[in-house]
């Protein structure tokens, strides 16, 4: 299962329906906080990511799942870039980190990826 955290309903949205074409179950949240609140935490196999949303940002709620001994593959999005926050998800491991609007061949070739390799460890 893949989840989808974007505070922006469209882009939510339109990540949803890519990753259901390619046959994934997937379950969309607007927030970071409703994620972790939601039953879907544990079923989760890669996360899809906004780097900035009200309340807990992306960067935010990776530090906390690896806190918390989830070890989920993270797909970063945002539509402001900055090297520094690219630089800082990427070193604490995160599968990507693209800029929006991104290619939707670009996610399904790092959702792939993320899904392989996490596929080999244990989640929480």
């Amino acid at each position: 299962m893949i989840s989808i955290i974007d505070d922006d309903a469209s882009v939510r949205a339109a990540t949803h329906r890519l990753v259901r074409s390619l046959g994934y179950i997937a379950h969309t949240f607007a927030f970071a906080d409703d994620f972790l609140r939601s039953s879907q935490l544990n079923d989760t196999s890669c996360v899809i990511a906004d780097v900035q949303m009200p309340g807990m940002s992306g960067i935010e709620l990776q530090t906390f799942l690896q806190t918390q001994g989830h070890r989920l593959p993270i797909i970063f999005i945002t539509a402001f870039p900055e090297e520094n926050v690219r630089a800082q998800a990427l070193e604490a491991g995160a599968a990507c980190f693209l800029s929006k609007p991104f290619d939707a061949r670009t996610l399904i070739k790092y959702l792939n990826a993320a899904l392989k390799s996490h596929s080999g460890r244990s989640a929480k």
